[in-house]
C-alpha cells in the first residue's frame, strides 16, 4: 500500500535546499518573494537610485558646511518679483503643490487600474504626466533665471562658487528623472487607453509606473528642504 502511494522516480521532482535550491529556483522563472518580476525589478532599480541621490545630497551637505565663502540665502536667490513685492520662493511652492498633486492623481490612477476602469485609469496618468510635464516647464524657467542673474557650475557672483555645480547637478538629475517618468507614464497611458491590458486583466504596469512616480516626488521633498529651505 505505501509502495502505491509513494511518488515514482519518474514523476517525483527533485527538492533543493540552500544555495542550489535558490539557483534551481531562479533559473526555473520562479517568482521572487511572492512578487512579480516587474515590480521586483522596479524595487531594485529605485533602491539603487536611492543610493545614488543620496550621495548626491550628503555631498551638497559636507560642501555646504565645509566652505568657507557665504552661502547665498535660497530665500533671496529663489524669489519671484510679483506686483513690484519680492514673493521668496513663490516658484519653488507652486513647484512642490504640482509635484506632490500628481502623486495623488497617480494613486487614484493605480487604484482605478485594479477595478479594471480603464478610461479612468487613463486620464488620471495623462493628468499626472501633464503636471509633471508642468513642473519641468518650471523648472526649466527658474534654471533659466538664474543662469541670467550669473549663476553657473564652476561659479556664483552671490556667495560661494559650489552653490551652482550642487544646484545644477542636483535638481537636473531629478528633472531628467521627472522628464522619464512623464514619458514613461504617457506610453503606459496610450497603452490603457487602446486595451492592451484588457485581454489579460493584468494592470500591474499601473502600479509599478506609480512606484516610480512616488519615489520621484519623495526624493523632491528631501530636495526641497535640505537646498530651498536650509
Amino acid at each position: 500500500m505505501s509502495a502505491l502511494l509513494s511518488p515514482s522516480p519518474e514523476t517525483s521532482k527533485p527538492s533543493f535546499g540552500g544555495l542550489r535550491g535558490l539557483v534551481a529556483d531562479w533559473s526555473s522563472d520562479q517568482q521572487a518573494f511572492q512578487v512579480s518580476w516587474g515590480k521586483a525589478m522596479m524595487w531594485i532599480f529605485l533602491l539603487s537610485d536611492t543610493f545614488v541621490f543620496s550621495s548626491f545630497l550628503i555631498g551638497y551637505m559636507t560642501v555646504r558646511i565645509a566652505t568657507t565663502a557665504p552661502w547665498p540665502n535660497p530665500s533671496e536667490v529663489f524669489a519671484l518679483h510679483v506686483g513690484g513685492v519680492e514673493v521668496p520662493l513663490l516658484l519653488i511652492a507652486i513647484m512642490t503643490f504640482v509635484l506632490i498633486t500628481s502623486s495623488g492623481t497617480m494613486a487614484m490612477a493605480v487604484n482605478f487600474a485594479y477595478r479594471r476602469d480603464r478610461m479612468k485609469t487613463a486620464l488620471l496618468m495623462l493628468a499626472t504626466a501633464f503636471l509633471g510635464a508642468a513642473f519641468v516647464g518650471m523648472q526649466a524657467f527658474e534654471w533659466t533665471k538664474l543662469i541670467v542673474e550669473g549663476v553657473r557650475p564652476w561659479g556664483n557672483p552671490m556667495g560661494a562658487a559650489q552653490f551652482g555645480s550642487a544646484f545644477f547637478m542636483i535638481t537636473g538629475f531629478h528633472g531628467l528623472h521627472v522628464s522619464a517618468g512623464v514619458i514613461y507614464l504617457l506610453v503606459v497611458a496610450l497603452r490603457v487607453l487602446r486595451g492592451r491590458y484588457e485581454k489579460s486583466g493584468n494592470y500591474q504596469i499601473v502600479e509599478i509606473a506609480g512606484l516610480y512616480w512616488h519615489f520621484v516626488d519623495l526624493v523632491w521633498v528631501f530636495i526641497f528642504a535640505l537646498f530651498y529651505l536650509w
